[in-house]
């Protein structure tokens, strides 16, 4: 899973069917490895808004958390943070 940042939200009045009534918001990752730097695209499960610190699933865990598993995502939105509590080493 991945822990990002919402800084916006994305709108497509055209685009595959199986997407229509999912809300888009743009994610900027906390950390930055070979496949994370910039922003990506996440569909909304969890209530969302921008500022809020996310947790993100990816792949077939993603679509898992939708009612329908066929729904052409590849990142969704499956809870809001309140908190990190890292350990310093």
């Amino acid at each position: 899973m991945i822990v990002g940042k919402v800084v916006g939200s994305l709108w497509a009045t055209r685009k595959d069917d199986k997407l229509n009534g999912l809300k888009f918001l743009v994610i900027e990752p906390l950390y930055e490895n070979g496949d994370m730097k910039g922003y990506f695209v996440a569909a909304d499960n969890a209530g969302a808004g921008v500022n809020d610190l996310v947790l993100i699933s990816q792949g077939g865990g993603a679509r898992a958390s939708l009612e329908n598993p066929n729904i052409p995502v590849d990142a969704v939105i499956v809870g809001v943070i309140d908190s990190i509590e890292v350990e310093n080493e």
